[in-house]
């Protein structure tokens, strides 16, 4: 959830860091930090909330040739300056930033720090503490201790450490937390994410779980857990720095709105043969099509893309699909088939909550594939095969290129699945052709964006909770909406199945309360036109949307008609638009909604 980045061997380090801490700033921003040094200065600072707040502590003194800094998303304890990375140990000597969640801090504090005094509440004091308690325990020096630090933490973690005496050096480590080595000219990186240093190089090395580096200005040295060096390749990120830019958008949420019929375009690009077959790898075919169960594991957004798939999937490959949540799955696996597959669909791919039912899932000798928007992230590395999703950095923690890029990729393997086995909705069903048709409805209903500002305004200006329903595709659509409008405006939202409020949920509805209801299906439109009767009739204020072909006079947002399968796809676009309004009405960021980060990589 956090953001760590660093450097040795240049010049006004302090500049980098704070560069880089602004690209991951989508990471997290309750608080932030950096440490930089040289030969002859050390200088450490925190500030509360945003970047901002701690570049303007920064001072012409605070330079140095190596650094540390760190954008937090709070776990243990609230967010605060006492609480900001970096931390540092008992005497101040060592500096430490750290991501992910230390299990045992409690035992590690009542074993080995009895008798420390500490700043925060934070787990990762804790680790920097105990790691110069070993070197006084051992006599022994810091790249020693830390190892025998890391033999004793239980839990995930992403951690840089500096040892003031040695400003030449960074020794890193890593477990189930993002962290990369970044290769430059006379110096070296750190960072979470390869955007958060791509204006300083474009060369990557990967860092698998349980190895440990040591950062200098012109080498990097891996090391296995017991203590084998290990060679890796570095590898060259895709990526460009316009990809990150906000351009003239006011906040990336609308711009990567915005980008969604390009992406559908660029699917169609990336994964259609010269024949018009789906290119996809073989193996990978075979072995969906020789499955007798799909199980889709995913969290937020991508799991609710997962249910917007589960149809399509099911009635183009003849194979039965379950959608499941990660961070139940991992706990309470239920009785699985005897060939089941897993698809596991993550925007970052490093979600740590998909990845520990993966690791099992791994374990049980089960196939995987990962649906991704980054390559080499830890679920790809660690799935069978991997799809990327090809949508360009998401930046706004509200994701909605990638719920679209997840739908369509789903479509396209769906569809190389049924040709593979030659089932009978296979021949009905062209999937790049549909796409395309997708693709110029969305760029319809963007265009439509004076209409639903005004739209949102007299929906939902002043109201403090909402409901969307549908029936089939379009209640899945409507828990995404949901979602959407809930993570970013604080409107309380909820998504419900049109046919269950009569059951219990009707009895939330108030006078003045916006129901909001999605129609594309055309077996049950006529049902949940009934059921938006129904709230009416008790004081609800409705919103439809529907498709062209199953409009009625009256409804407000009208949806160019396109394949049942990909009916998603349109319907979810003016949701987005919708909760942005209100988030932008109501004047909160778009971009960066309280409490949340964009990459959980925590269970």
């Amino acid at each position: 959830m956090c953001g760590i980045v660093g450097i040795v061997g240049k010049k006004e380090a302090e500049k980098v860091i704070i560069s880089g801490l602004e690209r991951l700033e989508y990471r997290g921003y309750d608080s932030a930090g950096l440490f930089v040094a040289d030969d002859t200065s050390a200088h450490l600072i925190k500030a509360q909330g945003r970047i901002k707040n701690l570049e303007g502590k920064v001072t012409p003194e605070t330079t140095g040739t190596i650094g540390i800094g760190h954008t937090r998303w709070a776990t243990h304890g609230k967010p605060s300056e006492s609480n900001a990375h970096p931390h540092t140990s008992e005497s101040g000597r060592l500096v430490l930033v750290h991501n992910g969640v230390i299990e045992n801090f409690d035992e590690l504090q009542h074993t080995y720090l009895s008798t420390d005094h500490f700043q925060g509440q934070t787990d990762t004091e804790i680790a920097v503490h105990l790691i110069e308690a070993l070197m006084a325990q051992d006599n022994s020096d810091t790249l020693s201790a830390f190892k025998k630090a890391l033999g004793l933490i239980r839990g995930s973690y992403a951690f840089a450490l500096v040892d003031k005496e040695d400003p030449a050096t960074i020794y890193v480590a890593k477990n189930k937390s993002p962290l990369l080595i970044g290769l430059g000219d006379g110096f070296n990186v750190i960072c979470s994410d390869a955007l958060a240093m791509l204006d300083q190089t474009n060369h990557f090395v990967e860092i698998e779980d349980g190895e440990l580096v040591i950062v200098t200005a012109d080498q990097i040295q891996i090391e296995d857990q017991k203590g084998n060096l290990v060679y890796r390749e570095s590898y060259e990120a895709q990526l460009d720095l316009t990809d990150i830019e906000k351009g003239t958008y006011p906040y990336y949420m609308l711009k990567e709105i915005d980008e969604q019929p390009a992406v559908m375009r660029r699917l169609v690009q990336e994964y259609r043969n010269t024949d018009g077959s789906p290119r996809m790898d073989q193996q990978l075919i075979e072995a969906l099509s020789q499955s007798d169960r799909i199980y889709i594991v995913a969290c937020g957004t991508s799991n609710n893309a997962g249910w917007a798939s589960k149809k399509l999937f099911e009635e183009l490959t003849q194979i039965p699909v379950e959608i499941h949540l990660s961070s139940e799955f991992g706990y309470n696996m239920p009785l699985l088939s005897k060939k089941p597959f897993f698809i596991y669909l993550s925007q970052s791919g490093e979600t740590a909550d998909s990845r520990q039912v993966l690791v099992r899932t791994n374990e049980l000798g089960y196939p995987a594939l990962t649906i991704t928007n980054v390559a080499g992230s830890t679920l790809s590395r660690e799935a069978d095969h991997t799809l990327l999703l090809h949508a360009g950095p998401e930046i706004a923690v509200a994701s909605t290129k990638a719920y679209t890029a997840q739908i369509a990729v789903m479509a396209i393997l769906a569809a190389a699945v049924a040709q593979y086995k030659q089932t009978a909705a296979a021949a009905d069903f062209a999937v790049f052709r549909e796409l395309s048709i997708a693709a110029t409805a969305m760029e319809s209903i963007i265009s439509e964006k004076a209409a639903l500002s005004q739209l949102t305004e007299e929906y939902l200006g002043v109201t403090r909770n909402a409901f969307y329903i549908g029936r089939g595709n379009d209640y899945y659509v409507s828990m995404e909406a949901a979602l959407k409008l809930k993570e970013i405006s604080y409107i309380q939202a909820e998504g419900f199945a049109a046919g269950e409020l009569k059951h219990g949920t009707i009895a939330l509805i108030e006078e003045g309360t916006p129901v909001i209801g999605i129609i594309t299906e055309e077996v049950t439109g006529s049902h949940t036109r009934g059921n938006l009767k129904e709230v009416e009739s008790r004081g609800a204020r409705t919103l439809v949307i529907a498709s062209d072909d199953l409009a009625k006079v009256g409804d407000q947002i009208l949806l160019p008609q396109v394949h049942r399968y990909l009916t998603s796809l349109v319907a979810v676009i003016p949701t987005q638009l919708l909760a942005y309004f209100a988030t932008l009405q109501r004047g909160y960021d778009v971009d960066k909604p309280r409490n949340l980060a964009k990459s959980v990589t925590v269970e």
